[in-house]
């Protein structure tokens, strides 16, 4: 069949209808007429060359027309193609009567020779083979498989579907990048009603054969019509590949783009098509145009909405229309560039200002005039002249500015007009526009009031805007919040305090949920002396739930409490003020103090309804799928809580709070707090902020007296500061209220890894002493003797190890123990230096051996001495005679001398 046209084998193999067979046959014939036109041109100058041989050969054509065959050997066949291309057509070429009559003149004068037909045959050739390349991409089905393909469209038009989709599948085997086994297939599946299935065969053809823009736009009809509107936008793009100017491909994807919510990508689709538009078509430009200075104005991207309204006010001045003005003034005065507004409004809405400038210098008077009258189109032009008066020195001037509106002129241009003088401090032609604006009815023009107000607010003449506003507040349809919040503005400027407040007290009526009107309304109340007042202003205006769902109402919350806080602060309510400070932080810790167990509570047990925290069971938290949900929301409002307060602000908030819980007592609480927060990741890998925060909780768990969690705590702190003298004494402290011999492994553990640590070597000493291991104690006390002899404590502890090995009941060398014992006490003493504690120390080391009259001596000695005054430390808690004392009184009493006893008891341990 390779002498067939493509577009019959396409029509033989089932690709096409008759009908398009037709039109495709049609439009190859046109341009084949078209290249032959063409080639005919350029070889006009072989035509010339050969004219010699037409003129001696014509008499010989004539002769031999009749013949199959002219005298050279070349067919008529040929000649008729020839003369096809001159264009003796008559079908075609109806219209153009007279040209062919001259044509067919000049034939039957001077017929071609045998030259000139084999150059046109050549020309013939090389156009066809051209237009064939162009018109017809190749096809990468084999040549084998094209019997195939055809028997398989054969089969489905038959009916046979299921042979034909066998062979379809066999051709895709062979050749799985051959488009036409797929079209076939789609076609198929079209006919079965299964249409999301064609749909997938078509878009594998259309991938396979890119370059058919007809097919890439009926794909994304069908992808509209099973709602799959993506699918369709891609569709569109392929086929503006091959046909980027098309405007309906341009505007249809342009709409769906607008369908799924991408607005810049519509928005650049517009601009293309405005792009592509003659300027003839000028109405559907602007409306164009029109309507995308209003998307983008909606879409707040003011600056591109202007460059539309320019690019349209610049192509197409003569079809502006009032409409179009009233857009573009609105997207200056938005922008605040009013100069360029009025300029609109005077340039194309036929308002005329004008100037008239009356003085009596020496020159106005040379030039024979006493004023001078200017119109301005700009007000640039108006406000250069207010700006630089002539005359200025000699004589003082007379500026009035007027203004003339024609009939027929908007409402709202006229206001906007009123909006860009008042803005541009042009007073004098505000005056008559402000009184035909007061002559509106309120009900009907109310907006536009509003606007003109604005205006005036805007540029600090708030008496001038007083009036407007009082007078749509008092209407019925703009009794709204957004004007009555304006209206308590302009009091509250003008120093009308006390109706600024009910004002203030109107919107927050009228819109609960308008978070600023609540803190200027609780801003005046407190002004006003009405504390009490100014906290109810400033109430929760959301619940828990919504707080823990709606990411915007937390932040509105937020700001609130902020600021309720502050208040509560100033007055002195520290339990209203740890309220507020609890709940802003629950918003923050909310999956924090999940994980910790905690939960914010309301109760009244102090008399009043506050919040306290307390630990729960794990049994009390959510589900593990409502969890989930939580921390997705958690996430979002976390994003939108940072961003009302930084990371630094939060910190010095839970700092606040610590402070606060503690001054109250409530230390539980704070070391429920410090819990949560050391389960948010934000402050925990904050090294310092956590180490601070372990501070805080063995702090409060100390004065909460919960001495096993403060163990947790410093057990943890002095593993990694071992040399550190403050902690060990914490431990010490904590060790000693805890009742717990946890630490004594943990003591020996650490003992090993820092053998050389003195404060480690004395607490297991001590440790053991308590433990009654003696010899341990003895060589853990002698270790730190070594090390340090001068050290009073390392001796006082020796002594008092050997004296109570001497005491135990089994002991051998008892006197040599004794006598070691009291060496070392004796030591302590001329280390220590005569004192209470020394004297103590040593009297009572005797009196458990029994030798009490020895001890008797040193218990005197501590009576006849004053107590030690250390820095930071009481004497009273210093002072060792009541001690003495009771220890004395114990031997009197032993010896029989109770008077003796009793003396000492009312002498020194008496309240």
């Amino acid at each position: 069949m390779s002498g067939f046209s493509p577009e019959l084998i396409d029509y033989l193999e089932g690709k096409i209808s008759f009908e398009e067979f037709e039109r495709r046959r049609e439009e190859r014939k046109s341009r084949e007429k078209d290249g032959e036109n063409a080639s005919a041109e350029e070889n006009t100058e072989d035509l010339e060359a050969s004219s010699s041989s037409r003129k001696a050969s014509g008499k010989s054509q004539s002769q031999d027309e009749t013949d199959g065959e002219t005298s050279d050997g070349v067919s008529k066949s040929v000649h008729r193609v020839f003369a096809s291309m001159l264009g003796e057509n008559e079908e075609e070429e109806e219209d153009e009567e007279e040209e062919e009559e001259e044509e067919e003149e000049e034939e039957t004068t001077e017929q071609p020779t045998a030259g000139d037909v084999f150059v046109l045959e050549m020309v013939l050739n090389r156009e066809t083979k051209k237009m064939m390349k162009e018109k017809r991409p190749r096809s990468k089905l084999p040549r084998a498989l094209r019997g195939l393909m055809g028997e398989a469209n054969i089969r489905f038009a038959r009916g046979e579907r299921e042979e034909a989709i066998l062979m379809c599948m066999e051709i895709i085997r062979q050749a799985p990048l051959a488009h036409e086994p797929f079209s076939t297939l789609a076609m198929i599946y079209e006919d079965q009603g299964d249409m999301e299935k064609s749909l997938q065969f078509e878009l594998i053809a259309a991938h396979l054969n890119p370059s058919d823009t007809e097919e890439w736009v009926r794909l994304a009809e069908m992808s509209l019509e099973q709602d799959n509107i993506k699918q369709a936008v891609f569709c569109y793009t392929k086929a503006l590949k091959y046909d980027p100017t098309n405007v309906r491909y341009l505007w249809e994807r342009s709409s769906l783009y607008e369908q799924l919510g991408e607005h810049k990508m519509a928005m650049d689709g517009y601009r293309r098509i405005l792009n592509l538009l003659s300027p003839s078509d000028g109405e559907r430009f602007m409306q164009l145009a029109r309507d995308m200075a209003k998307s983008y104005y909606e879409a707040n991207d003011v600056t591109s909405a202007i460059e539309i309204i320019e690019e349209a006010f610049t192509k197409h001045q003569s079809l502006v229309s009032m409409e179009d003005v009233n857009i573009a003034a609105e997207l200056y005065i938005s922008s605040k560039q009013y100069d360029k507004a009025l300029a609109v409004i005077t340039d194309f809405a036929g308002i005329v200002l004008e100037k008239k400038v009356s003085e009596k210098s020496p020159t106005e008077e040379e030039k024979g005039t006493g004023a001078v009258e200017e119109t301005r189109e700009s007000q640039e032009a108006v406000t250069d002249d207010q700006s630089h008066p002539v005359a200025e020195s000699s004589a003082a001037a007379v500026e009035k500015v007027s203004c003339c509106i024609p009939e027929g002129v908007p409402i709202d241009i006229t206001v906007k007009l009123m909006v860009c003088l008042v803005h541009l401090n042009i007073r004098e032609p505000l005056n008559p526009l402000l009184t035909t604006l007061v002559e509106q009815n309120p009900e009907e023009m109310g907006d536009l009031y509003l606007d003109v107000a604005e205006a005036f607010l805007d540029v600090g003449e708030y008496n001038s805007a007083l009036p407007l506003l009082s007078s749509l507040v008092c209407s019925e349809r703009y009794n709204l919040a957004v004007v009555w919040l304006r209206h308590a503005e302009c009091l509250k400027a003008l120093g009308h305090m006390e109706r600024a407040a009910e004002s203030y007290a109107k919107v927050v009526d009228l819109a609960p949920l308008h978070l600023d009107a609540r803190i200027s309304l609780s801003t005046l109340q407190q002004q006003l002396g009405r504390p009490e007042k100014a906290l109810e202003a400033l109430e929760p205006m959301y619940d828990p739930d919504t707080l823990a769902q709606d990411a915007n109402a937390a932040q509105q919350e937020l700001k609130l409490l902020l600021h309720r806080s502050t208040l509560l602060y100033s007055q002195g309510k520290m339990y209203g003020y740890i309220d507020t400070l609890l709940t802003m932080l629950a918003m923050l810790l909310k999956v924090a103090m999940s994980r910790a167990q905690v939960c914010l509570i309301s109760s009244s047990k102090s008399g009043e309804r506050h919040l306290y925290l307390i630990k729960v069971s794990r049994d009390k938290i959510s589900d593990n799928d409502d969890q989930e949900t939580a921390n997705c929301d958690a996430k979002a409002i976390f994003a939108v809580l940072t961003s009302v307060l930084t990371k630094d602000d939060w910190w010095n908030l839970l700092l606040k709070a610590i402070y606060s819980l503690c001054d109250l007592s409530r230390y539980k609480e704070a070391e429920l707090l410090v819990d949560s927060s050391l389960e948010y990741y934000s402050f925990y890998d904050d090294r310092q902020k956590r180490k601070e925060l372990e501070y805080f909780g063995l702090s409060a768990a100390i004065l909460d007296k919960n001495f096993r969690k403060a163990y947790n705590y410093i057990r943890i702190m002095v593993m990694e500061n071992v040399n550190k003298p403050q902690l060990w004494n914490i431990f010490n402290q904590v060790t000693m209220q805890s009742q717990d011999v946890r630490h004594h492994r943990f003591c020996l553990r650490l003992m090993l890894k820092n053998p050389d640590n003195h404060a480690l070597c004395v607490l297991n000493g001590h440790n053991a002493f308590v433990s009654g291991s003696f010899k341990h104690a003895l060589g853990q006390y002698v270790q730190a003797f070594r090390a340090n002899p001068d050290e009073p404590l390392y001796s006082l502890c020796i002594g008092l190890t050997f004296i109570h090995m001497a005491s135990q009941k089994y002991v051998l060398k008892r006197h040599a123990l004794l006598v070691q014992g009291f060496s070392f006490l004796h030591r302590y003493l001329d280390l220590r230096g005569p004192c209470q504690e020394s004297f103590y120390n040593l009297g009572r080391g005797l009196h458990q051996l029994g030798l009490l009259h020895l001890a008797l001596h040193y218990y005197q000695k501590v009576l006849e001495l004053p107590p030690l005054a250390l820095e930071g430390i009481e004497t009273d808690q210093t002072d060792l005679r009541r001690d003495t004392a009771f220890n004395l009184s114990l031997i009197y009493q032993s010896s029989g001398n109770t008077r003796m006893a009793q003396k000492m008891l009312y002498t020194y341990a008496v309240v």
